[in-house]
């Protein structure tokens, strides 16, 4: 098979493989890091290796890259939810859709735990670490149930799209399209407006796509000259296991279901998941993946945007697969550590902790750790543990990033092959979506 060099994917797996190692060099060949430098003396100045490439160049170029996919965060969600809601001829279907959506998410995070929580226990990840903590960790406080409940009605739309409540937003979107729904022809002008506003916003989506292998390549650059490889070596029993279960979970779990829930081909679906995956590992963050999880839904997989639009949004909030593996090897890891033994009952308990939390925590600032320091508390093991683990968590958040994102578009399909949304010739077509990621600004 001839590799094609010119694609999307060879270039943005170009940028990670050449960031990568452009960060290593900076900090074994260098010797850069957070607290000493590389100077170059010139004469009349020192030349500061550091602050010119790594926290100038790498750390500014990075940060245009993720703040103009979060840019596009708000206005894709709104805009495409309206779309797919003032669409809906069938008022049940939203009742539906949001049912099938919230069970199989649960459904996947409990799976997730549970089998980290098998697999920890079986290799024991803690037993003989010799890693003392030489950071301390403050558990924020998490919202209670009620909490979570209200604050999903907002009570300023504007408000909610400034901070990037996606709940918030989901529901004031779902309001506003049914509303244009129900208005009748003088919605029909409103909805294809919001139709046109929609195809423009996929197209900004492209033009970033393109811009992909310079910002992964940013983000690792800077991630990998200051990472600390030290930690990783001392957790190495830890940190390969949870990479072992987020492998087992993308690769095993998500297409075993894919094709008994679908009967689609799941190495199709995995490879149309490449550069998805590949953005969120460069982002390390669901919500700014989010308008290439949606391209990548509806253009490559083939769901139509009035199921795509409230899945993938509804993923990227409560979709915590990835955070739950984390969750059930550290948990294990730090019982080990600190030899104390947990029952049946306590593993049952970390279970439905974290498969809960997924939702109530959805949307609130660190909550893989806020997430974790719940299920610690509630199992009575010491929340300072977390301080262990807490400098490997950047490159694993990377990965079950990655995997959050394979599980948001697993479910799109799933829920669009049921409401018969779904687009088979488009899903089993190799080249589709590939129009879309073409530039072309001539008329043809």
């Amino acid at each position: 098979m001839k590799l094609d060099t010119s694609s999307l994917t060879f270039k943005i797996f170009m940028g990670m493989f050449v960031g990568i190692a452009t960060g290593l060099f900076f900090q074994l060949i260098l010797g850069i890091s957070k607290t000493s430098d590389f100077i170059i003396p010139l004469g009349f100045m020192d030349f500061s290796t550091k602050a010119v490439f790594v926290d100038f160049i790498f750390h500014g170029g990075g940060q245009i890259f993720i703040n103009s996919l979060k840019m596009l965060v708000v206005p894709l969600v709104f805009v495409s939810l309206v779309c797919g809601t003032c669409s809906l001829t069938d008022p049940q279907k939203l009742g539906r859709l949001g049912g099938k959506s919230v069970l199989l998410y649960v459904a996947t995070t409990a799976i997730a735990i549970t089998v980290a929580l098998t697999l920890a226990i079986i290799f024991q990840p803690g037993a003989g670490i010799d890693a003392q903590p030489d950071v301390g960790f403050a558990a924020k406080q998490a919202p209670s149930l009620v909490d979570t409940l209200v604050n999903i009605v907002p009570t300023n739309p504007i408000d909610a799209m400034a901070k990037g409540n996606m709940l918030q937003i989901i529901v004031f979107a779902l309001l506003f399209g049914i509303a244009i729904a129900l208005i009748g022809e003088e919605g029909k002008r409103m909805a294809q407006i919001f139709d046109d506003l929609n195809k423009v916003i996929m197209r900004i989506v492209s033009i970033l796509m393109n811009l992909a292998p310079y910002g992964v390549f940013f983000l690792l650059a800077k991630l990998f000259t200051y990472i600390e490889l030290d930690k990783i070596w001392n957790l190495v029993k830890y940190f390969g296991l949870v990479v072992f279960v987020l492998l087992i979970h993308a690769f095993v779990t998500y297409p075993i279901l894919l094709k008994i829930l679908t009967r689609l081909n799941p190495v199709i679906f995995l490879v149309k998941m490449r550069e998805a995956a590949m953005f969120a590992f460069g982002t390390a963050s669901s919500s700014a993946t989010l308008p290439v999880t949606m391209e990548t839904a509806t253009h490559k997989l083939g769901a139509k945007n009035s199921t795509a639009s409230f899945t993938v949004p509804l993923g990227s909030t409560i979709n915590m697969d990835g955070t739950a593996i984390m969750q059930g090897v550290a948990t294990v890891f730090i019982a080990q550590f600190f030899a104390i033994d947990l029952t049946l009952n306590d593993y049952l308990m970390v279970v439905l902790t974290a498969t809960l939390a997924s939702i109530g925590t959805a949307g609130v600032p660190g909550v893989g750790l806020i997430m974790l320091a719940m299920v610690l508390q509630q199992v009575g093991l010491p929340v300072e543990g977390i301080a262990l683990i807490i400098g490997v968590d950047r490159l694993l958040d990377m990965i079950r990033t990655a995997v959050n994102v394979t599980g948001d578009c697993m479910v799109t399909c799933v829920v669009a092959k049921s409401e018969g949304e779904l687009d088979e010739a488009v899903f089993n077509d190799p080249n589709a979506g590939l129009k879309e990621e073409t530039l072309r600004f001539a008329k043809d």
